[in-house]
């Protein structure tokens, strides 16, 4: 829902895993965010949300009173979860307000 978000708690870093029913190939992931200084994505592909490596790891453009979208072309990628890690923030609080897999 658009009217929906998560939003950290004033600490860095955080944290949201987000898990599918069996592992998928993802072409691309995308994100829409607030506030968000750096971001780390990583992927596990056990069964359990464990042994996570890292995927990407990039700084964003502060956007003041706007969104960030920022997508990552995956190419060739697996993944059972993915843990979003927000390292660093441009305020106390950050909000994620939309994320998006591609692929099958």
């Amino acid at each position: 829902s658009s009217k929906t978000f998560w939003t950290t708690t004033g600490m860095f870093p955080q944290e949201l895993i987000i898990g599918f029913p069996k592992c998928v190939k993802i072409s691309k992931v995308a994100i829409e965010c607030y506030l968000v200084r750096t971001l780390r994505i990583e992927r596990s592909v056990c069964k359990d949300p464990v042994g996570f490596e890292q995927c990407i790891e990039k700084d964003l453009q502060h956007t003041e009173g706007q969104l960030q979208m920022e997508e990552f072309p995956l190419p060739d990628f697996q993944a059972t979860y993915l843990r979003f890690i927000i390292k660093s923030a441009f305020d106390h609080f950050v909000s994620v307000h939309r994320v998006m897999a591609e692929g099958t």
